[in-house]
Order: C-alpha cells, then structure tokens, then sequence
C-alpha cells in the first residue's frame, strides 16, 4: 500500500545541498574579504591617520577576543584541575594578572557607555583621552612607547620620596649599626649608585619590623610606594597597606613562577613587560640589559620570604633609579 510507504530524500541529494551551501558561504565570506580589503586600502590612501586608528582598534577587538578564550581556558584547566593561581605556570599566572588590570581599567568607560545615546560621548572620550580610558589592545605602535614612557614619568615621580622615606626611618631602628648601613645605603642611591642584590639582602631583617615592615611603614611612605605600583594613593590606610601587600606578593608569586620557566624562555616583549612591571622603564632598553636588571631583581626575589614583602616593594625603586645612570 503506497500510503504506508515514506519517501525520503536520497543521501546524494543531501550531500548535495550541504556542500552547495558551504559553497555559497565561502563564497560569500571571499566576497566579503575582498570588499573590505578594497575598503581599507582606500582608507589607508585618503585618510592615512583614520586608517591607523580603525587598524589599530581592529586588531585590538581580535586580540581582545583572543585573549577572553585563553582566560576562559585558564580558568577551566584551575577549576578541573583545582589549581591556585599561584601553582600557574608564569605565563598564565602573568596573563590573569594583566587581563584583571585591562577589565578596571575598562570598567568606567562601561559604566559610561550604559545610558541610551551615550555612545558619542563615549567615542569623544576615548578619542581624547587614549591613554586614560583604553586598554592596551587599542594602542597603537608608538602609543604603546608613549603611554608607558607617561606612565613611568609618574611613578618616576615617587622614587625619591621613596628613597627619603627610607632614609627618614632609619634613626628609629633599634641599633646603632642598623642606622648607618641603612643611611649609608640610601645615600648612595641618592648619589646616582645602584646598589648591589648582596646589599639589599644583607638588609631584609631591617624591612621586616618597625619601622620598615609594610603594616608599621609611614602613610606618605605608602602612598609613594603605591605609585611606584600604579595604585591609587586615595584610600584610607589600611586599605592602602593591604593593596600594596597584596599586590607585591603577587609579584613575588610571579618572581617564582619566572624562575621555574626560565629567563631564556621569554621574548623580548616579555622581558621588557617584566621589567617594567618590577619598576624599571625598559621601553628604550635592549634585551641583554633587561635580562641582565630581571637576573637582579629575581636573586633578590626568589630568595625573601612573604615577611620581607617591603623589602621587595622598596627594591622596586632602589634597583632601578639609577640602573640607566649606572649603565652609561
């Protein structure tokens, strides 16, 4: 009987229509590509510095969203595996810290960008203050140079109060001889010398009490230290000195992890990204002298323990003021 009998389409044909369709599609995407490489190749010829600035922000939306899948995979490998952020290896642990920063960082202009029509404003604002409101990702070439040469200026700033903070504490330390290492060792940084590691260590019981240790530290003495770390100064105290502690040994945390994988894993790129997250302006800096500072800084690093995180904060200013000036 016909009417018990269901006709289907034979497999051929189904084949058929699915290979048409990505056909089509590729066809299409092809299409697509050529149009906006024509588009682009006309910006780049009529509107050269608009050019720049939709290539620039362009190749930040996909760096952007590539960076979002590889936190995703992060998180899902911590949560499978039920591994801390301390038991990362660097380069993950590194990525986490930076992307956390990029997401602050961003959040204002979010919040901005929230209310009906306020998207012009937006644009204006990030137009007009790149460095302020954009994340890494948007900046272009020689905007990466400037900003971080900006940003340093600022931090720049505090080195010295740093330097005086320390100095101004040592008549209270509780022996004589403690009292003149230290002034000796902050009048040498004064005078444009970059002390040595073996020095700095030799000190570590100093920075671990009053009146050296993060908790017993002068307000001015944290606010300046703060700076050097690109945290807001404009908190109450004891907000400040947990920021400050909680930041520096995240620091000390990576210092570990960089260890383990080794200085001569790192590009380029990253060795002057680590330098100058540890205090030390490395944007005109070749590779030998950020490798040579970074071997420095994490003999001193991986050798204190979470106690002497002041130790490691102050270090922030005392190896690296005068490291160009030593260097020539």
């Amino acid at each position: 009987m016909w009417g018990g009998v269901c006709f289907s389409r034979p497999p051929s044909c189904c084949l058929s229509a699915k290979a048409g369709s990505r056909s089509l599609l590729a066809s299409l995407a092809s299409k697509a590509k050529r149009l906006n490489g024509r588009d682009e190749r006309f910006l780049e010829r009529t509107f050269p510095r608009f050019y720049v600035l939709y290539a620039t922000f362009t190749r930040g939306v996909q760096m952007l969203f590539l960076e979002v899948k590889e936190i995703r995979k992060i998180k899902s490998k911590m949560h499978h595996q039920r591994l801390s952020v301390q038991q990362l290896p660097y380069r993950d642990m590194e990525r986490l810290r930076q992307f956390r920063r990029d997401v602050i960082k961003a959040l204002p202009i979010g919040i901005i960008a929230i209310p009906p029509f306020a998207n012009f404003l937006v644009i204006v604002l990030m137009y007009f203050f790149p460095r302020q409101l954009l994340i890494r990702y948007f900046w272009t070439p020689n905007q990466q140079v400037e900003f971080l040469d900006a940003y340093d200026s600022i931090r720049r700033g505090s080195y010295p109060h740093v330097v005086e903070s320390i100095a101004l504490a040592a008549p209270s330390l509780p022996e004589p001889h403690l009292q003149k290492l230290l002034q000796e060792l902050c009048a040498e940084v004064q005078r444009g010398c970059q002390p040595r590691v073996a020095e700095l260590y030799a000190m570590r019981n100093v920075f671990s009490g009053p009146p050296l240790a993060l908790n017993k530290l002068q307000v001015a003495h944290v606010k300046a230290l703060s700076r050097v770390l690109f945290l807001t100064p404009h908190l109450p105290a004891f907000l400040l000195r947990h920021r400050l502690r909680s930041h520096v040994l995240e620091i000390r945390h990576l210092d570990r992890a960089l260890l383990r994988l080794g200085l001569g894993q790192l590009s380029e790129e990253e060795l002057k990204a680590a330098c100058y997250l540890r205090g030390l302006n490395s944007t005109h800096l070749g590779t030998a002298e950020c490798r040579a500072w970074l071997e420095q800084w994490l003999g001193l690093s991986c050798k204190l323990q979470a106690s002497e995180a002041s130790l490691l904060a102050n270090s922030m200013v005392l190896l690296s003021l005068n490291y160009l000036r030593a260097k020539a």
